[in-house]
């Protein structure tokens, strides 16, 4: 069992699941080449991960998803339900059932995605190998807690008192480490006609972002698209930034995809979307940011309430990470701290002002 506590530098504790030796073998031999980094055991099927951490705490789980017998989506529930881990999700992207089952299992409790990296030589291996052992150290800290099995019918939320009056052209969100399942739970909470067009930055490694458009479409009122450059952006939908694009958009309400630098080290930026729409729309938009790592759209936050808009972050209690909302919520930056299920219902009520009136 690790003994690694907040700022303390032992040696992080790693438990490769998957079905493949040679890829056991392979994601090993990427994490030893990493000296704070020790794999403590491997496993071949859902059902030895089961039964090792019931006995043995590693600090990250990396888990395959298609395995024989018990898969990586069961496994990962199982292990969340009974000694809950951080769960690292190591999928093949150009795979479209696993990665919808990649995205069953983040539902179930597992904190992030990452492509599984290709062999030794090829060109885009040391990118994909320092991504990995960059989400691994990053989900090491994060602090997890019991899942239990949920319908995926949401229950009713309260409806939210509101106490101003905003002609809302618009509702950004932004979500990092821990955001599909939440996304999943806030925009269930809107009713298909929605009148306003909801734009979302979502940061996920690169190919997984449309697998998670499918799985959020099957269980969402609205429809979900990728933005695409020149696109109208248009009341009751759903629109992500598409992969290594920032979105934008311009004075008549079109998309504007941008390939340029990442900001805060990271593209598609929180930022750059909120950025752009406080210049289109000025104080008529609604801001929402949601658990993360890092400070991503913190500052244009603060800039957007300054500015009259209206402002949400997720409460620390429900955050997988209270990095983004945390430092939205220093800067004075968040009207509101609301927790996922009961942030739907308070948007909703400030856009009907507006219709009333």
């Amino acid at each position: 069992m690790s003994g690694r506590g907040p700022g303390q530098t032992e040696l992080i504790n790693i438990y490769i699941v998957d079905d493949s030796a040679v890829a056991r073998q392979h994601l090993k031999h990427i994490f030893e080449a990493d000296s704070s980094i020790k794999v403590i055991g491997e496993a071949s099927s859902g059902e030895e991960a089961v039964e090792f951490v019931k006995a043995e705490r590693p600090d990250v789980i990396t888990m395959d998803i298609k395995m024989a017998g018990m898969d990586g989506h069961e496994a990962t529930s199982r292990i969340m339900e009974t000694h809950p881990v951080p769960i690292v999700i190591v999928s093949a992207n150009y795979n479209r059932d696993q990665v919808e089952q990649s995205f069953r299992a983040i539902e179930a409790g597992a904190l992030a995605i990452v492509e599984k990296p290709p062999g030794l030589g090829h060109a885009d291996y040391e990118r994909s190998a320092r991504e990995l052992i960059s989400t691994v150290k990053l989900m090491s800290e994060v602090r997890v807690v019991r899942r239990w099995r949920k319908n995926r019918r949401l229950p009713l939320a309260p409806k939210e008192p509101f106490d101003e009056a905003k002609n809302i052209k618009a509702v950004l969100m932004g979500a990092s480490t821990g955001g599909p399942p939440v996304l999943q739970t806030v925009l269930s909470g809107f009713k298909a006609d929605f009148p306003a067009p909801i734009l979302v930055v979502q940061h996920i490694t690169k190919g997984f972002i449309e697998g998670m458009i499918e799985w959020l479409g099957a269980v969402i009122s609205l429809p979900i698209s990728l933005a695409r450059d020149g696109e109208r952006a248009l009341p009751g939908r759903v629109y992500f930034a598409p992969d290594d694009c920032h979105m934008g958009v311009d004075a008549t309400g079109r998309f504007v995809l941008s390939t340029e630098a990442p900001e805060n080290g990271i593209k598609p930026s929180i930022s750059f979307l909120f950025r752009s729409a406080l210049e289109t729309y000025g104080g008529e938009v609604v801001a929402v940011l949601l658990t993360g790592m890092g400070k991503d759209g913190a500052e244009e936050m603060k800039k957007i309430r300054d500015m009259g808009g209206v402002t949400i972050i997720q409460d620390k209690e429900s955050s997988v990470v209270y990095g983004m909302p945390g430092e939205a919520a220093r800067l004075g930056g968040a009207a509101y701290v609301l927790p996922p299920e009961r942030i739907p219902s308070k948007i909703e009520g400030i856009v009907k002002v507006r219709e009333k009136r």
